[in-house]
């Protein structure tokens, strides 16, 4: 028997051209590392081809989906840099059914060394081209900052998903970066938009979660995802584990509300309308 709490999508129609997001806020401790790798999972767990990209220099995302970052001798600081081919970096997630561009401390040399580069802004999109055609979807998971390496994940993107806590700071910040996202579609990339916000740690018990989601609602409308992401004590103990959260705890409210976030992105695609339910990340 379904077992109830399972959450059901659509199949979707495979395009030969995936869907590239970059994950991002320049506020640190919003969920954005965890959005990242659980959007992922959840997308392969829809029989979706998913590329993660490691953007951010701590190498969490990498870790997360089991991956130590210590023993990479290769990351997207290389691929960055023109050193090494992106085909010869990206490695296989058995657990998370997932391929990763994993990140380490060699990033943080990435941005010094890009800035006396001509195109510095364009070398992961031109990079991703080289394997776009072997995807669904690109998840790229920027660092908590506004800076070159969120500028090119941004140039090599068609739309951004903001991770943020329903707080008294939140929407001052998301001004800030929506101006960034403008100016970036506007110089660069003109098909760069804000794909979806989407309200992590919710405690609807809250008033003033509630307050500023009203505000949300109310600026930026059907753009903040209906699914909001709850606390959650096995979406916290996951990364500790090297798995995300739908192969450590697959039936937690944080693994069903991920896979509900990607049943509404798959949606927003156009699916077909043949209902599945989506396998286990591992299985």
């Amino acid at each position: 028997m379904r077992n109830e709490k399972s959450a059901t999508i659509h199949s979707i129609k495979v395009s030969l051209v995936p869907k590239i997001i970059s994950i991002a806020n320049q506020k640190g401790g919003v969920g954005k590392t965890t959005t990242s790798v659980n959007l992922a999972a959840s997308l392969a767990a829809y029989k979706q081809r998913v590329l993660l990209v490691d953007l951010d220099p701590q190498g969490n995302t990498t870790m997360g989906v089991g991956i130590n970052k210590h023993k990479c001798k290769t990351s997207v600081y290389h691929v960055l840099t023109e050193k090494v081919a992106i085909e010869d970096v990206i490695v296989p997630c058995p657990k998370a059914k997932i391929h990763l561009l994993p990140s380490n401390d060699d990033l943080v040399a990435a941005e010094v060394e890009l800035m006396q580069e001509i195109g510095r802004e364009t070398r992961l999109r031109h990079a991703l081209k080289r394997v776009a055609s072997n995807y669904d979807y690109i998840i790229i998971d920027c660092p908590p900052s506004l800076n070159m390496l969120t500028v090119n994940a941004m140039v090599a993107s068609d739309g951004v998903i903001i991770p943020m806590q329903c707080e008294y700071y939140a929407l001052e910040g998301l001004s800030a970066l929506n101006n960034t996202i403008k100016q970036i579609a506007k110089l660069i990339n003109p098909s760069l938009r804000i794909e979806g916000i989407l309200r992590t740690m919710y405690d609807p018990r809250n008033s003033l979660t509630n307050a500023v989601s009203a505000q949300l609602r109310k600026y930026f409308g059907s753009r903040v995802y209906r699914v909001s992401i709850p606390r959650n004590i096995r979406l916290a103990e996951a990364p500790s584990h090297g798995l995300p959260a739908l192969a450590y705890d697959r039936n937690s409210k944080g693994s069903l509300a991920y896979l509900a976030l990607a049943g509404e992105i798959l949606r927003q695609a156009k699916t077909a309308p043949e209902q599945q339910q989506p396998e286990t990340a591992g299985q």
